[in-house]
């Protein structure tokens, strides 16, 4: 039996479990690494980052004031932190492409070609997000507190709370434009439809604007500024969900009573089914006696039910197994090059992975999966997993 998977995809090239935490302890240290080198570069600007980051609301202060440090420490640290954080969003693009090398070995074809897209296109959005705070909501923001200060009150804000606050409404704002994504994964993934999200859109619209008032400064422009961007980009993510989203045709229908969807989205072939009615493999004699239209089963008249007889189990040969598993394989690879979002079963990878470790001698390994199939698998995929239990308890 032959397989197009790569070699990374072989669960017999699989790491132990202490290489992955060495891997994972060398991309660590490198995102480490890159983060202290930008820092290092940016440090000697520390002061003339933060007064760059400080100009929205000193533009507004009124004539002969400034800002005040209260801490002793205050002039040193609040700039070398300034200088810290914006070193860790300069290499965010760096950290995630560490954190997509750590798993991406794990991942399926389809899953990569998805995953690539949508981590760009979220680092692309969070800074979208912050330079759209900077330059479009904070002078709006501090030119409205400013122009409320009270008679006899002068404002002087403390430059370690003021940098506390811009970094809160960065990352709010950041976060807030990453809702197309979050949006096309949900309906990727299924949790819910487009149609279905359209139908809420009031009230998405309302929590919006309590999205707005928990993160934003207590004023009407700043949650409005925030909520309707959100809204925004809401429907831009369900337009796009629509556009590459799973069609409603496209999902697996549930299987119910037992029966397979007609969309073959369970493991086991059409041919497993046959086999089932010609009395090849095992059906529980619990069950009730199966049925098949065209069979002149040799009940009484009018009947077509399977004899008792068929009901043994009877297990397949070699070539009949490798056969099935065959069919079994080519259907999975072919979803897979035509519907490249369809949903794995689990089950089935396990079938795979079984004849894997037959091929290569491993039967301990084989009867493992094989009992875990016999406990989560539906009734073909058991009578698959009996079938190999058989052979092997022969060899």
């Amino acid at each position: 039996m032959t397989t197009n998977k790569d070699p990374v995809d072989d669960p017999l090239k699989e790491q132990p479990f202490v290489s992955h935490l060495l891997e994972l302890r060398d991309r660590l240290l490198r995102a480490v690494v890159a983060v202290a080198l930008i820092f290092v570069v940016l440090f000697p600007f520390a002061n003339e980052i933060y007064i760059w980051v400080a100009s929205p609301l000193m533009a507004h202060l009124p004539q002969g004031t400034s800002m005040i440090a209260t801490e002793v420490a205050s002039p040193f640290l609040t700039p070398f932190k300034l200088s810290l954080v914006a070193s860790v969003f300069l290499a965010m693009p760096f950290i995630l492409y560490q954190l997509w090398a750590f798993i991406a070995p794990g991942l399926y074809r389809h899953e990569k070609q998805l995953a690539v897209p949508l981590v760009a296109s979220s680092a692309v959005l969070f800074y979208v997000g912050m330079l759209f705070a900077y330059y479009a909501v904070f002078p709006l923001v501090f030119a409205f507190l400013t122009g409320t200060v009270p008679d006899g009150v002068t404002v002087a804000t403390d430059i370690a709370k003021y940098l506390d606050f811009i970094l809160t409404l960065f990352f709010a704002f950041g976060m807030a434009f990453e809702v197309p994504i979050a949006t096309f994964i949900m309906v990727r993934m299924g949790v819910t439809t487009p149609e279905k999200l359209a139908e809420k859109r009031p009230y998405i619209i309302v929590g919006a604007f309590l999205i707005g008032m928990l993160l934003t400064p207590p004023d009407v422009i700043s949650q409005t500024l925030l909520a309707i961007p959100m809204w925004l980009l809401f429907e831009i993510g369900l337009l796009f969900s629509r556009l590459f989203g799973i069609e409603s045709g496209q999902r697996e229908a549930p299987q119910t009573g037992g029966e397979q969807a007609a969309s073959g989205s369970s493991g086991v072939s059409n041919a497993g089914l046959v086999s089932a009615a010609t009395g090849k493999g095992w059906q529980p004699p619990e069950s009730p006696v199966p049925t098949f239209d065209g069979d002149p089963g040799p009940g009484p008249a009018g009947g077509n039910a399977v004899s008792p007889d068929a009901r043994r189990f009877v297990p397949l040969t070699p070539e009949e197994l490798d056969a099935e598993l065959d069919i079994i394989e080519a259907e999975e690879e072919a979803r897979d090059d035509l519907a490249q979002d369809s949903w794995r079963d689990p089950v089935e990878d396990k079938l795979q992975r079984i004849q894997q470790f037959r091929d290569a001698g491993d039967v301990p390994a084989a009867r493992k999966l094989l009992y875990e199939v016999l406990v989560s698998g539906n009734q073909d995929q058991v009578k698959v997993a009996r079938n190999i239990l058989e052979q092997l308890d022969d060899l």
